[in-house]
């Protein structure tokens, strides 16, 4: 485990939690299951084939449910699932500048699983910060379009 991180490492890129990431076994047989929860329909569902993964989004204020159902049993997704059996997968913080707060993050010895964005669901620019740095919490960063 490592150190915590020092108190002044807060981007000022940071903008609010964008969403929490669920992973579960279907999408068909879940989607319902929080339509019924949140008294809300599904507002988006995407593949997001270089990640093998296919995902729902629904809306809770400023902030979202993203489930994520796996396309492949060897994806991130897939072994999560296989091993857990579904749950909290990550927390989503969006960001204005993901470059900057990368950068940041480097500069200050943040253990990254990306130095540098991959593309991500709804056309954002994500990165994921190791949950060895974060005690066990896998946070991804989030640019919109």
């Amino acid at each position: 485990m490592t150190a915590p991180l020092p108190e002044t490492l807060r981007p000022r890129t940071f903008l609010r939690i964008d969403h929490l990431g669920i992973a579960v076994p279907s999408l068909e047989a879940f989607v319902p299951v929080y339509e019924a929860l949140l008294g809300a329909p599904c507002e988006h569902i995407e593949e997001v084939a270089s990640e093998k993964v296919r995902t729902a989004f629904f809306s809770l204020g400023e902030s979202h449910f993203e489930l994520l159902e796996a396309t492949d049993p060897e994806s991130v997704i897939g072994r999560f699932v296989a091993q857990r059996k579904g749950g909290i997968h990550h927390i989503c913080i969006a960001v204005s500048d993901i470059d900057a707060a990368l950068a940041e993050y480097a500069a200050k010895g943040v253990r990254l699983i990306d130095k540098v964005p991959r593309a991500g669901a709804k056309g954002c620019r994500v990165a994921f910060v190791h949950p060895a740095a974060t005690g066990g919490v896998l946070i991804e960063l989030s640019q919109a379009p």
